[in-house]
């Protein structure tokens, strides 16, 4: 089990594997298919991202209600690859982790080794776990989407697996 202290930079991404288990303590950022959809667009339109994403993870999730003395609600992986058109451009803009579930595009891939980044694994099924390790949580952007707006987190030991190396070596294709 690796122990990671985010930001990732591209030091720390350079020494994971595809199938090593990792505790990601540090800020990480929700955002979903809307909030990516906004993102892109607000790029397009030169108005600039919500947040510096220079060595950031994003995880795909948007959590469920938090119930009263909680510090959030459940908060499971959504499948990534409805994320897959909008990733190489994040990842360009220094975007370094993803989680997730499930596989990723050639596409995407190819830009996960381009940029040095890595897409780690969330067990789906498990949001009730994945919500004990969040300590903080602050709405970052797009509040009017509710669930799907961009929230930073600050997680400790949060459980989660290298699906996808930097080197191009993925847990789903046997590299």
């Amino acid at each position: 089990m690796k122990r990671i202290e985010l930001p990732l930079t591209e030091e720390i991404a350079l020494q994971l594997r595809a199938g090593d288990e990792v505790l990601l303590s540090g800020w990480i950022y929700t955002a979903r298919d809307a909030a990516h959809q906004r993102m892109i667009e607000e790029v397009n339109q030169g108005k600039g991202l919500p947040f510096n994403l220079q060595n950031q993870v994003i995880y795909y999730a948007g959590p469920a209600p938090t119930p009263p003395g909680k510090v959030i609600g459940s908060i499971g992986p959504t499948t990534s690859s409805r994320m897959d058109r909008f990733t190489p451009m994040l990842l360009s803009h220094g975007l370094r982790g993803m989680i997730g579930k499930g596989t990723r595009s050639k596409e995407v891939m190819q830009a996960i080794e381009a940029h040095k980044a890595i897409y780690f694994a969330a067990l789906g099924g498990a949001a009730a776990l994945q919500a004990q390790a969040v300590e903080k949580v602050e709405i970052v952007a797009y509040e009017e989407l509710a669930s799907e707006a961009i929230r930073r987190l600050f997680v400790k030991d949060m459980a989660v697996y290298v699906a996808v190396d930097c080197f191009g070596a993925s847990i789903y294709s046997g590299d």
